[in-house]
Formats: C-alpha cells, sequence, structure tokens
C-alpha cells in the first residue's frame, strides 16, 4: 500500500496589502481574542478577496492561497503549475515552513530538503564546503553523513575549483548548482524544488531533471517540482495539479494536468503588430464554408487570413501559418515563401485561404497556430487562435497521449506478418 507523505488540509494563506502587520494595537488585540480565546475566526480576514491580480480589487487582505486540500504519496513526482502568481512559491514556502499558514494544517511524514529561490539555507560568509555541512545539520544528518555524500556533491556541482570560496562571490549559476547538489544528495525523504533551476545553463537543467527523476523513480523518493517548462514537468512527473488565483485543482495524471494548463490560454486571441498599416480582420479554419474550431482528422479544411491595409499597399505579400503543439513547439507549417508563392494584394479587405485538402495527419489534441503576414517593408503580424484534432483513425487509442513518446504527426500504416 502507498504511504501519504504528505496532507494539506483546509490550508490558506493571507496577506495585508502595502502594510506590515495590522497598524494599530486595538486591532492587534482584537484578533488575538476573537482567535486565541474565544476560537473564532479572524474577523479581518472575512473580507479577504481571492488573488487575482488582474483587478483592483476592493480590500487590503489578500488570500495568496485558500482552502487548498490535496495528498501527495511517497515515490511520487508531483509537477505543481500555474501562471505567475497563482500561489505555487507560497505553497512551496508553507510545506517547507519557511512561513506558517493563516489557517489549516499540513502534515509531513520525513525530512524536506528545498531548493526555492538561488542561495536557500546558505550563508554568505561561509564557504561551498561549509555550507554542505551547515544544509545537512540543518536537515537533522550526522556530520560522517555529510562526509560520505560530500565527494559526489561537489562533483555533480561542477563548482570544485571554488568549493572553499565564500558562496557570497559565487554568481547565481554556481549558487544554483551548489545548492541543488546539496538538496538532491543529501538523504531527505521529500525534494521540493521551485523554478530556480532557470539559472542554470541547459546542460545543468539536464543533468537536474535526470537526477531527480532517479530520486523518485530509482529511490523511491517524493518530489515537488513547479517549473514553467512543460517538457521538463512532462518528462520528471508522474503526476501533475493546475493552481489558479490561489486555489488548486485535482491531482491528475501529468499529461491530462499539463493538457488542462495549456488550454486557459488557447480560447484567448492575442495579437502582436509591429506596424500600423496592416489591420487585421479574421484568422479562421474553415469546413465547408462554415467555421470550425474542432476539426476531424485528415478533414478537408482551408486556413484563412483577412486583413487590409489601411494606407500604402505594397506590391507582394507572403503568408505563413504555424502550427505548434502544446509545448509552443512548430511542429508543420503551411508557407507561400517555401512553396515559391507570391500574393499579390489589393484595395479593401484581402482574404487569403490555404487549402488542405488532405487535411492535418495530427494525433488527437489541442493545437495553437501563429499567422504571419509580410510584404516588402517587411511588415509583420502576428496573431494566436486553436483548434482541436479528434477522431483519429486507429484502433485502441485513448484520449491523452504521451506525445513525447509518440510524436504529433500521425502517419497512415497497415501491418502485415510474411
Amino acid at each position: 500500500m502507498t504511504e501519504t507523505v504528505i496532507k494539506v488540509e483546509n490550508l490558506s494563506k493571507a496577506y495585508q496589502i502595502g502594510q506590515i502587520g495590522s497598524s494599530t494595537l486595538s486591532r492587534d488585540i482584537d484578533r488575538f481574542w476573537q482567535t486565541k480565546i474565544l476560537g473564532k475566526e479572524d474577523p479581518f480576514l472575512k473580507i479577504g478577496e481571492t488573488n487575482d491580480r488582474s483587478i483592483k480589487g476592493e480590500s487590503n487582505i489578500v488570500w495568496s492561497l485558500k482552502d487548498i486540500n490535496f495528498e501527495v504519496n511517497q515515490g511520487d513526482a508531483i509537477g505543481i503549475i500555474g501562471k505567475n502568481g497563482a500561489g505555487k512559491s507560497t505553497l512551496l514556502k508553507l510545506l517547507s515552513r519557511v512561513t506558517s499558514p493563516t489557517s489549516g494544517q499540513i502534515k509531513v511524514k520525513g525530512r524536506i530538503a528545498s531548493l526555492l529561490e538561488v542561495g536557500t539555507g546558505f550563508h554568505p560568509e561561509l564557504s561551498g564546503r561549509e555550507n554542505i555541512f551547515l544544509n545537512g545539520a540543518i536537515l537533522g544528518m550526522q556530520r560522517k553523513e555529510i562526509t560520505r555524500k560530500l565527494d559526489e556533491i561537489i562533483d555533480f556541482s561542477g563548482v570544485e575549483r571554488y568549493i572553499d570560496t565564500p558562496v557570497k562571490r559565487y554568481s547565481s549559476g554556481m549558487y544554483v548548482r551548489l545548492a541543488f547538489a546539496v538538496a538532491a544528495h543529501l538523504e531527505s525523504e521529500i525534494l521540493i524544488v521551485d523554478e530556480v533551476l532557470a539559472v542554470g545553463d541547459a546542460d545543468f537543467q539536464k543533468k537536474c531533471i535526470g537526477k531527480m527523476s532517479d530520486i523518485s523513480k530509482g529511490q523511491g523518493r517524493t518530489v515537488l517540482f513547479v517549473s514553467h517548462n512543460m517538457s521538463a514537468v512532462n518528462k520528471l512527473c508522474n503526476k501533475g495539479v493546475v493552481m489558479s488565483n490561489g486555489m488548486i485543482g485535482t491531482v491528475l495524471p501529468v499529461e491530462e494536468a499539463v493538457e488542462d494548463y495549456l488550454s486557459i490560454d488557447f480560447n484567448s486571441q492575442t495579437v502582436i503588430t509591429k506596424f500600423k498599416n496592416l489591420e487585421l480582420k479574421t484568422v479562421k479554419i474553415l469546413s465547408q464554408n462554415k467555421e470550425i474550431g474542432i476539426v476531424q482528422a485528415f478533414q478537408p479544411v482551408i486556413f484563412q487570413v483577412g486583413f487590409n491595409y489601411k494606407e500604402f499597399i505594397p506590391t507582394q505579400i507572403q503568408v505563413e501559418f504555424f502550427i505548434k503543439d502544446v509545448y509552443g513547439v512548430v511542429i508543420t507549417s503551411m508557407s507561400t515563401w517555401l512553396n515559391s508563392v507570391v500574393l499579390v494584394p489589393k484595395e479593401g479587405d484581402i482574404f487569403v485561404n490555404c487549402y488542405l485538402i488532405n487535411g492535418l495527419s495530427l494525433v488527437q489534441g489541442t493545437y495553437s497556430v501563429d499567422v504571419q503576414i509580410s510584404d516588402t517593408i517587411n511588415q509583420v503580424f502576428s496573431d494566436v487562435f486553436s483548434f482541436e484534432i479528434v477522431n483519429v483513425p486507429y484502433t485502441g487509442y485513448v484520449r491523452h497521449v504521451r506525445k513525447e513518446r509518440f510524436g504529433n504527426i500521425y502517419t497512415p500504416n497497415t501491418w502485415e506478418v510474411l
């Protein structure tokens, strides 16, 4: 039976905007009387608002986290994903006991090693070697345990030449290299890592993902990982959870969690224009002269962009559609430039159609599209919209294909044994 190592119940964290403390003695006394003596709810938190930073709000009390409930089992690698300001870092700070909750409780079984920001747990005046022993002592490890891991930690960090130099002289990259090496190699049962790995170079990030994967899958330890890199989350984690405005969703298989997170922005159109002369009218997919958002696999469709020129009209234009997967990687494109086609614009509204007679041979899922229009003076317009591929014609299909294994392109095929 799988053992629960983290249990979070009705966890909430409130902050007061713009001030430190309650500003008045009478308010502090009232709060103490209501919560500590009478056992009632904090009266000043009742008017607190959800942490939606896109609106002004009317209260100076904001719930950074509100009524969070979830469980983590031993050996799980959980990806915590969401937009900036969703509450991810606050949650990790509470789990790491860096700060205390306003209400609710956290039950943890085992020692926690956390890497929340560059230099977490390091003393700037101490050397790298001394900080390794300091971090181990904070985790409750004996000196002989740390000594046994010391060479492995230094080798993994790649900062051996500077290991006896005070860490205040380290670059941010060196700092995070050593900090991660310490957190990952000292024998804690739970490893918590925030987005700090983004400071390291690509090779080190890959090395860290491999180490965390080994910790979770090979050693049966638990990993909580916050990142905006969905590819890294998919590679490392077996489960994921999406946070939004201080609230948390259900713990899901990681593919479903990533798809839910990325679908948040797919329905909102983003417009980026570098010149005012071109005005976009429409971008859509057509089938039998009707706009569609759900596309059958291999269904004949038309990608259409409509626009006009406000002032002068160039002599020629190029139009390109770039289809991206959920990770933002371009998987295929339709381009007049690649096909050596030059389009001549005209006055008034211009509609450019790209005909896909054989449709799209993509696996089932959601995709986004970038549209680029360029002309003789390098005028560029980009727009983003999305569509969904359904009914891919192969047997035994399950809804969430692991695309890092199967890819995005479906190639029709038949099989036989000779």
